[in-house]
């Protein structure tokens, strides 16, 4: 009689992954544990229950999941001094200052948007990439602020970050754009930066500065 196969070996979350497919599959979708945990969701009660070989490794995302997070790009932009820039929001009253950023359109690389992103909020994209940030960082909106918004777009954003080296003059950013983001703007050091943002954006900015330190000489993080 013909010996039955084998029953299948089952995955703990762990080994999935770790699995070097998941692992690709992971990083061309910026898709990090937390939201790899969001999207077996559907497949799997808990993280550690098993899964068998042969079963999708991942479940495709519902309509709700996939608009809860607006994926996104976010811009570091230096200048030659190593300071930062970073504008006032025009559409808030208080305090609320932010560096570059918005949403990836249909067609375009993370880069392409950090570049059409420059150009729209500060009038020039005459600037170098100089790093990539290695994973996409998340934020999400506090409940309060949504409650003031008639059909939010998102419930936060996922990004993907970049640093990029400013090579024009002070005097070609121009944030009189046709649709304005910004009511001012300065250049700071970077250490500064997480102190200036909202609350809710200050995890993601300290990620950024850990992840561009690197690159920034005689930068000190108090993070």
């Amino acid at each position: 009689m013909r010996d039955r196969p084998p029953p299948p070996s089952e995955l703990s979350f762990g080994e999935l992954i770790g699995d070097p497919i998941v692992r690709l599959m992971m990083k061309a979708d910026g898709v990090n544990e937390s939201d790899l945990l969001r999207a077996i969701g559907a497949a799997t009660a808990a993280p550690n229950r098993p899964l068998h070989r042969g079963a999708p490794a991942i479940a495709p995302a519902g309509n709700e999941e996939r608009s809860r997070l607006r994926r996104g790009v976010g811009i570091m932009l230096v200048d030659r001094d190593g300071r930062a820039w970073i504008g006032q929001r025009i559409d808030i009253a208080a305090e609320a200052w932010q560096m570059p950023q918005g949403g990836i359109d249909r067609g375009e690389t993370p880069a392409m948007a950090a570049r059409r992103e420059l150009r729209e909020e500060l009038g020039t994209d005459n600037a170098d990439i100089v790093a990539e940030s290695r994973t996409w960082l998340s934020y999400d909106i506090p409940a309060e602020i949504l409650a003031r918004q008639q059909s939010p777009r998102c419930h936060g954003q996922i990004q993907k970050w970049f640093l990029m080296r400013f090579r024009g003059e002070d005097g070609d950013i121009d944030i009189a754009t046709e649709h304005p983001e910004f009511s001012a703007w300065k250049w700071v050091s970077p250490e500064s930066l997480a102190e200036l943002v909202v609350p809710f954006k200050r995890a993601v900015y300290q990620s950024v500065l850990r992840e561009f330190e690197g690159h920034l000489p005689g930068i000190r993080q108090r993070i």
